[in-house]
Order: C-alpha cells, then sequence, then structure tokens
C-alpha cells in the first residue's frame, strides 16, 4: 500500500476547498479601505495624497494602474508605506463558525502505518487541519524515508504509547496526555511501542 504522509492530506483538503487560500489582493479596493477607514472622501484623500480626484477614482474602480510616483503619493497622502498598499486588509471577522464530528464519522484514509481520520472535514476554509491517527508502524523500516511538509505541527497522545522520532532530536517515549508541537518542515515519523496500536490527534497548520 502506498503511504500517504500528512502533505497528502493537506492536498486533499486543499483540492475539496476545504482550505483557505490567499486571495489576489484588489489595489482599487485596498485604496478604498484603507480611505473609508479613514473616513475620508474621495475628494480630501485626493488633496492629501496631491493627486486629482478623476484620478484617485480610477485608481479605486480599477480603471488604471498607479505609476509608482502616484503610489508614493499615496502612500504618503495615507502616512503609510507604499508595501502597506499591498498588505491585504484583515479578513472580516467570521462569527459563528462550528461543526461536529462524532467520533468515528470522519473521513477516513488508511495507509500502511497509519489510519487517518480527518475531523471538520465539512468545514470549508479552515487555517488547520486536525485529525485522528491509528498508528499501525512498529518501526521506522516500515517508512519510506521522513515525513515533512509546510506549516507547524502539533500532536496529542490519546491512548498506547508512542515513539516520536524526528530528524534533528532523539527519539523521545510519548504515552496518553503527553504533546508535542514542532516545526513540519522537519523529518518526523511516529511508530506505536504498545502492544496495541496507540491513537493520537495531529493539528496541521495550513496558513
Amino acid at each position: 500500500m502506498t503511504e500517504k504522509d500528512p502533505k497528502s492530506l493537506i492536498s486533499l483538503a486543499r483540492e475539496s476547498g476545504n482550505v483557505a487560500e490567499p486571495e489576489p489582493l484588489d489595489l482599487g479596493a485596498r485604496v478604498r479601505q484603507l480611505r473609508k477607514a479613514r473616513d475620508w472622501t474621495l475628494e480630501h484623500a485626493a488633496n492629501q495624497a496631491g493627486l486629482a480626484r478623476s484620478t484617485l477614482s480610477k485608481i479605486e474602480n480599477g480603471q488604471m494602474s498607479p505609476t509608482y510616483e502616484a503610489l508614493k503619493k499615496l502612500a504618503e497622502g495615507l502616512q503609510i508605506s507604499v508595501p502597506q498598499l499591498f498588505t491585504p486588509p484583515k479578513r472580516e471577522q467570521v462569527n459563528g463558525r462550528f461543526t461536529v464530528t462524532k467520533s468515528g464519522q470522519g473521513a477516513a484514509h488508511a495507509t500502511a502505518t497509519y489510519e487517518h481520520e480527518l475531523l471538520a472535514d465539512g468545514l470549508s476554509r479552515k487555517q488547520m487541519l486536525p485529525y485522528r491517527a491509528r498508528v499501525r508502524a512498529r518501526s521506522m523500516n516500515e517508512f519510506d524515508g521522513w515525513v515533512r511538509h509546510d506549516g507547524e505541527e502539533f500532536l496529542y497522545v490519546l491512548t498506547g504509547v508512542i515513539k516520536l522520532y524526528t530528524e534533528f532530536y532523539e527519539p523521545i517515549e510519548m504515552r496518553r496526555g503527553d504533546s508535542a508541537y514542532y516545526d513540519a518542515t522537519m523529518g518526523h515519523n511516529v511508530v506505536s511501542t504498545s502492544e496495541e496500536d496507540a491513537t493520537i490527534l495531529w493539528v496541521t497548520s495550513l496558513s
């Protein structure tokens, strides 16, 4: 059976649209957002930047691409730096995001060394990927090299005893209630050292 590491799970989540992807910046909308945040009229903002009102209107409506000089004037008028013009605004807070995954009802993805159960699978645009895993592996020899992927990762032992192997640290034995937080670009693998398969909770950042 082909091994699927957490990177594969992240790919599955992205393909299903359940991961928040960065959106391209709309400069006009960004300028308008900065102006309105100051409660400035179009005319006042144009005066502050030393631009014609019609010019600023065209920039906000995406009808013209400003020159670098115009960008400098805009930034100075808004009292920010030029790079801040291209920094996406913070997303509006979304209240009430909520989902429940009943025990055993997560999306299952079995591999040679783990049985993954994706949690909160029905929630779109997640910033993290939570999943429960049953650890089948008993030896590092069962893995085809290190698992490594972007982001950071939190591991919590639910049942049994595991050994966490990492690329730059000595292996560490972990029991129920133990947890670890690590850079997931560092190679890592988990094996069960208890008689029964251990179960763990993994949470991987996706942003």
